[in-house]
């Protein structure tokens, strides 16, 4: 890793509203001016990015154009004239979509290194997406023993994450859904699923969930809505809960989709269902590295990563992520130059 001084940073912004789904044209890369290192800031070179749905719905309102963009990174420290971030150290930030930023220690986060532990796994198993799975699980659906668990878009980040985290924490069986009959076989064949529903099937989707759970399921984990809404809710048991983390079916639609049509099911079968946001429960980190380091050194757990290598493919990434082309959490792997 060079420790040559870097003045400026390659970045990708976004540079208009998309219409339905994003096309690389939304977006431009550029070089930006660093500022100073300034006391108690570092310079970091950006070693891996994160791309994921929740940025999808950013684009509409939440980044600013031509400015810079805001998305989960691991990066090292190359020059420091702070005390607790120490060159060389690797830190976790959400200065995403560039290749190089300068941070203080209250903007970063100093991994830890966990023997047998890759740092690019503080993006998926032990990042945002295995947070968001353990609270769904846990705080939110509070998962007991033996019970059936569903997950939507079980080939993505949090479903993948769901699909391992479940069983770990003694679900007696998994289901989930994907967007081919490729990746349903691979729930099944290569993630460990019990049973998988493919979307694009002519079989409806709510038919599918009966037949994989002729019992009920007991907690479902959302991140699509709709229709696996609907089928959920049709297929839960008295007393089921529902956490909700996520909506693709809507983030390109101009419209959103028609509510469940039965809804009141979550009345008669006293069903709750809860949405929430990941970014409020990050006291839950620490609890989800003590639990799931030990199985992943065990082989217990795989932290399942779609690589795209280059900072120049960051956009085509993420518009391939949002396309459902990646099993499990999606990310960039940037070229290191000396």
């Amino acid at each position: 890793m060079s420790a040559r001084t870097v003045h400026t940073t390659r970045a990708v912004q976004q540079v208009r509203r998309p219409q339905g789904m994003p096309v690389p044209d939304d977006f431009a890369e550029v070089e930006l001016a660093l500022p100073p290192l300034g006391p108690g800031s570092a310079l970091v070179e950006n070693l891996w990015l994160s791309v994921d749905p929740y940025m999808r719905e950013c684009m509409d309102g939440d980044w600013d154009l031509n400015a810079p963009l805001e998305g989960r990174s691991i990066g090292r420290v190359v020059q420091s004239r702070s005390d607790e971030l120490p060159v060389g150290s690797l830190v976790f930030h959400r200065d995403g979509w560039r290749t190089h930023t300068v941070l203080t220690a209250a903007e970063a986060r100093r991994l830890p290194a966990y023997e047998g532990i890759a740092p690019e796994s503080f993006l998926g198993l032990l990042g945002g997406t295995g947070l968001t799975a353990y609270v769904a699980l846990t705080r939110i659906a509070g998962l007991r023993a033996g019970e059936t668990v569903f997950v939507s878009a079980a080939a993505g980040g949090v479903g993948t994450a769901v699909g391992q985290l479940a069983p770990l924490l003694g679900a007696g069986r998994v289901i989930g859904s994907a967007g081919s009959p490729a990746k349903a076989r691979r729930l099944t064949e290569e993630l460990g699923f019990d049973a998988a529903l493919d979307r694009s099937a002519p079989v409806p989707l709510a038919e599918q969930l009966r037949q994989a759970a002729p019992e009920g399921v007991d907690v479902y984990v959302d991140n699509v809505g709709g229709d696996h809404l609907e089928a959920a809710i049709g297929s839960m048991r008295e007393f089921g809960r529902i956490a909700w983390c996520g909506a693709i079916a809507q983030y390109n639609s101009p419209t959103p989709p028609a509510a469940p049509r039965n809804l009141f099911d979550l009345v008669e079968k006293s069903i709750r269902l809860e949405g929430f946001l990941v970014a409020n429960h990050r006291g839950a980190q620490q609890e989800l590295e003590d639990f799931l380091v030990p199985h992943l050194r065990a082989g217990r757990a795989v932290d399942r990563l779609s690589v795209t290598d280059g900072f120049d493919r960051a956009v085509d990434a993420f518009l391939g992520m949002l396309r459902g082309e990646n099993t499990g959490k999606a990310v960039v792997r940037l070229e290191t130059r000396g």
